[in-house]
């Protein structure tokens, strides 16, 4: 649907106006959707441009979270995880992790032993086991050898979460849903002062009024600004996590290392994605205005570099070394945590005034997190079917020259979608796009079919060249502008125009701080 189409449709009357395009206001339009209810959603940005695109890109279940006694939190994710995993392979892939013991460092052998019995036993699989120390450095001869006792292993899923976006917004259109980005909301109320839609602008001034007989905000950290127009008072926390991506030739790992950092115990990790390494993750109250696009900052930085030289000393790791790094915010429903580290995952859904707001949650729990919002807002809705589904039904396999994995990666990102894929793809471009796993037929998609406005949308969200290939995919440009030029029709200024646009959003929230600036990574030691 293009996005003239899709303006028009808004305005058409709806059973739900979904107001916010990542996870969850993709899971919940989609879920709507398919249960028959007359569907919208706007984003004001682009989408999954938020947190959505800025995670830790894991489908788990969070050990940690046993640790802290959340039972419940952490068997609804393994549970969706194992549904993911089964119902989206080549977009929610498994992966195994490797936890190293040492001696007189936490945690023992026994406790992890007995916290990944319970795990499993909460997904209802066994899926982990004990390692030698030998077994270790054969798997990760990266890690420290002196004091290694042996390892744990387990799996976990990862994924690319603006493609999960993207894909639960395809399916939803193929449902019947319309969704738009770049599209800015304003509550509607009706004559009882109660929520009825919203009034839409599109970046060009052109205004619409969605009415729709309920409204949901799924608009994370942003979730208490369109509050305050109720005069509700802030329920959110925002925390900021970042990483660093590094090219698999300086951390080579064929596994996915998590350990507890030295200076706080916080769990880190780092693993392979996407042909590169992705380490993290920070943990700390963001403080910075919200409309402003967040960045790692100094100290994080080293913080994540202390944790790489301390795990893998032998490699000497530099912040230099990384191709990127980014941060994004996550909307934490808890207030009162004096560690944000221990600020609950937990989601929670509101109802003022006729406005259904769900926030709080995590990335693997967006089914449920969907489903919750529907439930509060059902009320307001036409009678529809609530049971469990599938997350995705399967699709065939993209046929064409492609290797294996680039068929499933295809059919994972694209679903019944992927073909077209294919058979859009211009001579050479079912090649993958250098230093990344990433077709070039890829792009061409993105550009012609999915709603790019901007540079930063195809190279960051459609696809993630902008992250894998180094200061934002620059030795691809004279290649990606082509394409610009053929499917978006922008010509040599306008391409100038968003070139450098995007190089100062790289500069800016994409690159690694200057050396000069990052404090001695010792400090964190």
């Amino acid at each position: 649907m293009s996005r003239a189409q899709a303006w028009e449709r808004l305005r058409e009357p709806y059973d739900l106006l979904v107001i916010g395009g990542g996870i969850t206001g993709a899971a919940t339009l989609y879920e709507a959707a398919r249960r028959g209810l007359r569907a919208a959603l706007v984003e004001r940005g682009d989408f999954a441009s938020g947190t959505s695109s800025r995670s830790s890109k894991l489908v788990h279940g969070g050990l940690r979270y046993l640790k802290e006694g959340k039972l419940g939190l952490t068997r609804e994710s393994v549970r969706e995880r194992e549904e993911l995993l089964r119902d989206a392979p080549g977009l929610v892939e498994p992966v195994a992790f490797v936890m190293p013991h040492y001696r007189k460092r936490k945690p023992s052998r026994a406790t992890l032993a007995l916290g990944l019995a319970l795990y499993d036993a909460l997904a209802g699989t066994r899926r982990h086991g004990y390692l030698d120390a030998e077994q270790t450095l054969a798997l990760v001869p990266a890690l420290d050898p002196d004091a290694l006792t042996g390892a744990h292993w387990y799996l976990d899923g990862t994924t690319d979460d603006a493609r999960l976006v993207l894909r639960l917004l395809a399916e939803a259109e193929a449902a019947g849903a319309v969704a738009l980005n770049y599209a800015s909301a304003a509550l509607l109320y009706g004559d009882d002062a109660r929520v009825c839609g919203a009034a839409v602008t599109a970046p060009q001034g052109e205004r619409v009024e969605v009415r729709a007989r309920a409204t949901i905000s799924a608009t994370g950290v942003f979730a208490d600004e369109l509050r305050a127009g109720l005069g509700a008072a802030p329920r959110l926390r925002p925390l900021r996590g970042s990483h660093l991506v590094l090219p698999a030739w300086r951390l080579p790992l064929a596994r996915c290392i998590a350990f507890e950092h030295p200076h706080d115990g916080r769990p880190v990790f780092a693993y392979p994605w996407e042909g590169a390494v992705l380490a993290g993750t920070t943990d700390l109250d963001h403080d910075a205005p919200l409309d402003a696009e967040p960045a790692i900052s100094p100290q994080e930085t080293a913080y994540l570099v202390a944790a790489l030289r301390f795990a893998f000393p032998s490699l000497r790791l530099d912040a230099q070394d990384a191709l990127c790094a980014y941060a994004g915010i996550r909307p934490i429903a808890d207030r009162h945590a004096a560690d944000p580290s221990k600020a609950s995952r937990d989601h929670l859904v509101w109802n003022e005034r006729g406005l259904v707001t769900i926030s709080g949650g995590k990335l693997t729990t967006f089914r449920p997190m969907a489903m919750d919002a529907l439930a509060a807002a059902a009320p307001l809705l036409p009678p529809f079917e609530r049971a469990a589904r599938r997350v995705f039904e399967r699709s065939p396999l993209p046929q064409g020259a492609l290797r294996t994995a680039a068929q499933r990666r295809l059919a994972g990102r694209y679903g019944a979608l992927a073909q077209q894929v294919v058979d859009a793809a211009a001579p050479g471009e079912l090649a993958c796009v250098e230093g990344t796993t990433t077709l070039w037929a890829e792009l061409r998609w993105a550009a012609r079919h999915e709603m790019v406005r901007h540079l930063d949308d195809l190279l960051l969200r459609r696809t993630r060249v902008g992250l894998l290939v180094a200061r934002g995919g620059e030795r691809h440009f004279g290649r990606v502008a082509e394409i610009c030029e053929q499917e978006l029709g922008w010509p040599a200024a306008r391409w100038s125009q968003e070139l450098d646009a995007y190089r100062e959003r790289v500069a800016c929230n994409y690159a690694v701080p200057d050396r000069a600036r990052i404090p001695d990574f010792r400090g964190y030691l």
